[in-house]
């Protein structure tokens, strides 16, 4: 596998954790627990979720700038 979709697989299951944690989120928030863990949980999976969705939305464009078009060329 190549480092991109390594990173791509990386930021799918991240979104999944992030997803989790803040469905535990509300749960603690309807149950009333004052757990001011519960609500930073939610930050564990989402500073390297920025960072791989920040590289993903950057790659296109470094593609562009070495000349991998991505259109077939004859």
């Amino acid at each position: 596998m190549s480092a991109n979709l390594w990173i791509r697989q990386i930021h799918r299951w991240l979104s999944i954790a992030f997803t989790l944690a803040v469905v535990a989120n509300i749960v603690a928030m309807t149950m009333q627990l004052q757990a001011i863990w519960i609500g930073f949980l939610a930050l564990v999976p989402l500073i390297p979720l920025l960072a791989t969705g920040l590289y993903l939305f950057a790659l296109p464009y470094l593609g562009q700038r070495r000349g991998e078009h991505g259109e077939a060329r004859s």
